[in-house]
C-alpha cells in the first residue's frame, strides 16, 4: 500500500509539471472535439498527431495521445444527446435514452449525468491501473518468448472473436497486417523480404501510413458517402446539475457500469467497445419497468456511459504491463513508443517509472480536466456540430498529408498513405473490418521476434510452446475460443449481439 502511494506521488509530480499539464489539456480538448464531431473517431486522429509528438519528449506525447482517446469517449456522447449521432462507436447506447431526455427538455440534465457518470468511472479505473501494475509487472517479467507468442496468439484471436464482422474476414484481416509487417530488411539476415525491388519500403511500411490511410484517409471517403443531415436538438439544454432523486438513481448504474467496463476493457479485441453494450443489458435487465429504457431512462445514459470510460482507462493494463494492445487505438499507441524509441512491455516499470507512473497520474488529472471541459462549453460544442462536412474533411486530408510527409520529407510516403486510403475503403465496402488489420501489423513485428527468440533457445523445437506450462494454457485456451466461435450456436448470437 505504501509502495502503491509512493509511486502514485512519483507519477502526480510528473503529471503535475506545466508543461505536461499543458499536454493534458490540449489532449483531453482535442479528444472532446473529435468525439463532438461525428465521423472522425479518436483512431484517425490519433494517427494524424503521430508525427507531432516527434519533438515531444516521450511523457508528454503519450500523456497527450492518451488525453486524446478518453476525451473522445465524453465528446462521444454530447453528439449522441443532441444530435441522435454517436460522435464515438462507445457512444452508440447513449443515443437510446439520452437523445429521448433531449426531447423531453431534459439535454442538461443527461449531459451532466455522462460527465459525472465518466469521472467517477475514470477515478475509479485509474486506481484499478494503479493497483494492477504492479502484480502483472512481475507476473510478465516471468514469461519467456515462448509464453509471450503464445500470449499475442491469443490477443489476435479476442481480436478476431470480437471483431463486428465475419470471423474468417476478421481471421484474413489479421493475417495480412502480419503479412505487411514483415515487409522490409530482416534485420538478422540482411536480406529484403517482400519489397519487389522498391528501395522505398526496404526499411519497411511505416506505422504511421498505415494507421492514418486506413483510418484517416478511408473513414473520410466513408463518411462522404451519407448524405449530411445533422439536426440539433432546439430544446432548450436546461441546467447541467442533476438533482439528488437523478443522483439517487443514477449511483448505482454509475458503479455497475464502471465494473463491467473495467473488465471488459481488459480483454483484447473490441472489449472498450462492448462495455456499454452489456451495461445497458444489464441494466434494462435488472429495472424495475423495463419499457422506461428507450424513452429517457437517466439509467440508460449513466451506466454506459461510465462503461465506456473505465473501458477507455482498462485497456492500458495490458498495454503498460505486458507491452499487448487489446485494441486498435492501443496500437497506435505502441506505434507512439516505438517511435521515441520506448519498447512496451514490463520492463517500463522498473527502467522508466517516471513514464509509467506519470501516465498513470494524468488519468486522473485528465478525468478532473474533462469534466471543467465538457460541462462549461456545451454552447461551443453544439455551435461547431453545425460546421459543414464539406468544410471539415479537405481540411482534415490537408493536415494528414502535411503530417505524413513532415516524418521523413517523403513524397512517397504520402502517396503510400493515399493508396492505403483506397485499399481501407475497399476492404470497408467489402464488409472488412480494419481494426483487426492493425493489430496483427503492430503485433506482427513482436511475435517474429519472440517467436525467433523461442526457437533459438529451444534450438529449433516448436515443443518449447507445449513444454512450457504459461505457454501450453495460452494456446490451449486460444484453441477454444477460436472452435467456440465457429459453432453455430455461437456464432449465430455473436451476429445477433453485433447486429442489435
Amino acid at each position: 500500500m505504501w509502495d502503491l502511494i509512493t509511486n502514485l506521488q512519483l507519477g502526480l509530480s510528473v503529471a503535475g509539471s506545466l508543461k505536461n499539464m499543458g499536454l493534458c489539456f490540449l489532449g483531453c480538448l482535442i479528444g472532446t472535439l473529435i468525439g463532438v464531431l461525428p465521423g472522425v473517431g479518436p483512431i484517425a486522429t490519433i494517427a494524424m498527431l503521430l508525427p507531432l509528438t516527434f519533438g515531444l519528449d516521450p511523457v508528454g506525447a503519450l500523456i497527450m495521445l492518451a488525453g486524446i482517446y478518453y476525451g473522445a469517449q465524453y465528446g462521444g456522447s454530447t453528439t449522441a444527446i443532441l444530435v441522435n449521432i454517436p460522435g464515438e462507436a462507445t457512444a452508440v447506447v447513449t443515443v437510446l435514452d439520452g437523445h429521448q431526455m433531449a426531447k423531453q427538455g431534459r439535454a442538461g440534465i443527461a449531459l451532466g449525468i455522462a460527465a459525472i457518470g465518466s469521472f467517477i468511472a475514470g477515478t475509479i479505473a485509474t486506481i484499478i491501473i494503479a493497483a494492477a501494475a504492479k502484480p502483472l509487472t512481475t507476473l510478465a517479467l516471468l514469461f519467456g518468448p515462448a509464453d509471450y507468442f503464445a500470449l499475442m496468439v491469443l490477443g489476435l484471436m479476442f481480436a478476431v472473436v470480437l471483431a463486428r464482422g465475419s470471423v474468417p474476414k476478421a481471421i484474413a484481416m489479421i493475417f495480412f497486417g502480419i503479412l505487411l509487417s514483415t515487409v522490409g530488411t530482416d534485420i538478422e539476415t540482411g536480406e529484403e523480404r517482400l519489397t519487389f525491388g522498391w528501395m522505398e519500403i526496404a526499411d519497411g511500411i511505416d506505422f504511421a501510413v498505415i494507421a492514418m490511410g486506413m483510418f484517416g484517409f478511408a473513414e473520410i471517403l466513408r463518411n462522404l458517402e451519407h448524405k449530411e443531415a445533422r439536426a440539433v436538438v432546439s430544446a432548450k439544454i436546461g441546467r447541467l446539475l442533476p438533482n439528488m432523486a437523478d443522483l439517487k438513481v443514477s449511483l448505482a448504474p454509475i458503479l455497475r457500469g464502471t465494473a463491467i467496463g473495467s473488465i471488459l476493457g481488459f480483454l483484447p479485441g473490441n472489449g472498450a467497445v462492448l462495455g456499454p453494450f452489456a451495461s445497458y443489458s444489464t441494466e434494462k435487465k435488472i429495472a424495475k419497468d423495463p419499457s422506461r429504457f428507450g424513452r429517457g431512462a437517466i439509467e440508460g445514459v449513466a451506466g454506459p456511459e461510465s462503461a465506456n470510460n473505465a473501458g477507455a482507462q482498462t485497456a492500458f493494463i495490458p498495454l503498460l504491463t505486458l507491452g499487448i494492445p487489446p485494441n486498435a487505438v492501443m496500437a497506435l499507441m505502441i506505434g507512439a513508443m516505438t517511435i521515441h524509441g520506448i519498447v512496451p512491455g514490463p520492463q517500463i516499470i522498473t527502467k522508466q517509472p517516471e513514464l509509467f507512473w506519470g501516465m498513470i497520474a494524468s488519468m486522473w488529472i485528465g478525468n478532473l480536466m474533462l469534466l471543467i471541459i465538457n460541462l462549461p462549453l456545451i454552447g461551443i460544442w453544439v455551435r461547431l456540430l453545425q460546421v459543414p462536412y464539406r468544410l471539415m474533411f479537405p481540411a482534415i486530408i490537408i493536415f494528414c498529408c502535411i503530417g505524413i510527409y513532415s516524418i521523413n520529407n517523403s513524397p512517397t510516403e504520402v502517396l503510400l498513405t493515399a493508396a492505403f486510403g483506397l485499399f481501407g475503403y475497399l476492404l470497408i465496402k467489402l464488409g472488412f473490418e480494419v481494426a483487426p488489420l492493425l493489430l496483427g501489423f503492430v503485433l506482427g513485428r513482436l511475435m517474429e521476434e519472440k517467436l525467433r527468440q523461442a526457437m533459438v533457445i529451444s534450438r529449433g523445437s516448436l515443443w518449447t510452446f507445449i513444454d512450457r506450462p504459461v505457454s501450453l494454457a495460452l494456446l490451449v485456451l486460444t484453441l477454444v475460443i477460436l472452435v467456440a466461435s465457429a459453432l453455430p450456436a455461437i456464432r449465430k448470437s455473436r451476429e445477433t449481439v453485433f447486429t442489435e
